[in-house]
């Protein structure tokens, strides 16, 4: 018999985004089109609201790169959209986000989900291997991100997604605390 994982007892209790907030600063930035492969830490708070949001068209994908190969596609006609993941997904993306995010400057817009991550502690200092070097490689690759924890982190996702398009690079929105779903 295998014995199952506690939680911590002493571990802080933590606020988290709301999920409807974020949702509001997609929309706000005029974004439509959501490209997404289900993930534990979004679904409930920013995929499932999404995919019954009329305002949404979303778009299922089997695999993250050609995710990225989409929404590169729909930038060359103005269509904003942005591309959910996990950050196993993200690893295994990181050729095409170099090669149609940086070196054809194409605003490659995604939100991705720390599986894994303990929502008390900053990402640098998870136990998850997965999950503490995303930070680094993205900084080494100069791929521009941005943290979203606390209830507070949401209120530049607009901007940032904005930015975004304005510079035409990529943006990551690290998602380390699952947004309330509402």
């Amino acid at each position: 018999m295998v014995a199952s994982p506690q939680l911590a007892q002493d571990a802080p209790v933590v606020d988290h985004p709301s999920g409807a907030k974020i949702v509001e600063q997609i929309k706000a930035a005029d974004v439509r089109e959501i490209v997404a492969l289900p993930d534990i830490v979004t679904s409930d708070g920013l995929l499932w609201p999404i995919s019954r949001d009329p305002d949404f068209r979303l778009t299922r994908i089997c695999k993250e790169d050609e995710g990225v190969s989409i929404c590169g596609a729909m930038s060359y006609n103005g269509t904003r959209a942005v591309l959910m993941m996990q950050q196993t997904g993200l690893m295994d993306s990181l050729n095409a986000i170099r090669a149609i995010g940086i070196d054809y400057e194409l605003p490659i817009v995604m939100m991705v989900g720390l599986q894994g991550k303990e929502p008390h502690v900053h990402p640098d200092q998870s136990a998850s291997y997965g999950v503490r070097i995303i930070r680094p490689v993205l900084d080494a690759m100069q791929i521009s991100h941005s943290l979203i924890e606390e209830p507070e982190d949401t209120d530049h996702v607009s901007g940032a997604i904005s930015a975004a398009y304005a510079a035409s690079r990529p943006h990551i929105f690290l998602i380390g605390r699952a947004p309330e779903a509402q």
